[in-house]
């Protein structure tokens, strides 16, 4: 559990796989799912998730340059263990009063 937890810990990056379950988002998609996350932290999301091989940073030769992001493997791997999270979450999420 704490080596899971080492490489998906933090407020953001299962922000970021759970995006990425969708399919390749572009580094402005991402920030659209996820709008509280500062570029500066989202890219540093991003890198040591790349770094840690759970995605794919994929740069298309095109003016402008296209980069796009993408699981690998072993971050599709965490599906079930991402959902099952926010399914707890939707469970135990304190309820709002008016």
């Amino acid at each position: 559990m704490a080596y899971t937890l080492d490489l998906i810990g933090g407020r953001w990056k299962p922000a970021i796989l759970w995006a990425l379950l969708e399919g390749k988002l572009r580094y402005s998609e991402l920030k659209k799912n996820i709008p509280d996350v500062s570029e500066r932290i989202l890219v540093l999301q991003l890198r040591e998730l790349e770094k840690d091989g759970l995605i794919k940073r994929l740069v298309y030769a095109e003016v402008p340059p296209r980069v796009e992001y993408e699981l690998t493997n072993d971050g599709q791997s965490m599906k079930q263990m991402l959902q099952i999270i926010s399914d707890w979450g939707n469970v135990h999420r304190p309820k709002k009063t008016n």
